[in-house]
């Protein structure tokens, strides 16, 4: 019985950047344990070798191309796994993106660019979901940060970004709920993604103060993610709601 609260069979699933990085790592696990996945992603590509991954698992794999930023992909998007799957039961909104640099210099394009992409195209991506997941009820997984929590000097608009997920989770929760609708946050920690490698290769003062700094002692890899998607996911957390899930290796209480 227990196991069965985590059995994603006869479920679809959409993952925005789900063709690399954290998305792929939630993709897969969502896929392993039984959902139908819809890869929505800019890069093809990317997005094909990860449909054979999840074919190979014998679920069953859409990849529709898709700019979150842009609200007729959305549309398609849903409209793609509808066609394919013939509903919605799972939203992991995770495509994101970031700008360094101290926020003085920082423009306002640079601004509206990472706002749009990962707090705006989130709120845009639920609400055109909606209909949908409220037919037979669903599940709504907010990819946020580490920075959701903390400030940063040199990723000023991401932090702001990431932390305005967290507040909308709790905002679409409580709106929702009535309608059998559980949306959280996972909030990973200093995983190994192309977004982060630039840290581990070229800064090593930075690097090494995160691995000194997480009880873990080391990055998290994209997979480690799944687990706690899995159970946002499933039928197991049906009375969780407006929660932020960190999935850090002890960094976010060290």
């Amino acid at each position: 019985m227990t196991t069965n609260l985590f059995d994603l069979g006869g479920r679809a699933a959409i993952v925005t950047g789900g063709n690399g990085g954290i998305g792929r790592g939630i993709a897969l696990g969502l896929a392993q344990a039984g959902a139908d996945i819809c890869i929505a992603a800019r890069d093809q590509d990317k997005a094909k070798a990860v449909q054979a991954e999840i074919e190979a698992l014998g679920r069953r794999c859409i990849r529709v191309p898709c700019d979150v930023d842009r609200p007729g992909d959305i549309d398609a998007t849903l409209d793609a796994t509808r066609d394919a799957f013939g509903g919605l039961q799972i939203l992991v909104n995770n495509a994101g993106i970031a700008f360094m640099g101290q926020p003085e210099r920082m423009s306002d394009d640079e601004w509206a660019a990472v706002l749009d992409t990962n707090l705006t195209s989130v709120f845009r991506f639920c609400r055109a979901a909606y209909p949908l997941l409220k037919e037979d009820g669903g599940k709504i997984i907010n990819i946020g940060s580490m920075y959701s929590l903390f400030g940063s000097p040199v990723v000023t608009s991401y932090s702001a970004s990431k932390g305005g997920v967290v507040q909308l989770t709790k905002s679409l929760a409580v709106a929702w709920a009535r309608k059998n609708i559980q949306v959280n946050a996972l909030l990973p920690g200093w995983i190994t993604t192309d977004m982060t490698n630039p840290v581990k290769e070229e800064m090593p003062a930075m690097y090494q103060g995160i691995v000194d700094r997480t009880p873990a002692g080391r990055f998290g890899e994209p997979e480690e993610c799944a687990g706690a998607a899995v159970f946002l996911a499933s039928r197991a957390s049906d009375f969780v709601t407006g929660q932020s899930v960190a999935v850090c290796g002890g960094y976010s209480i060290s």
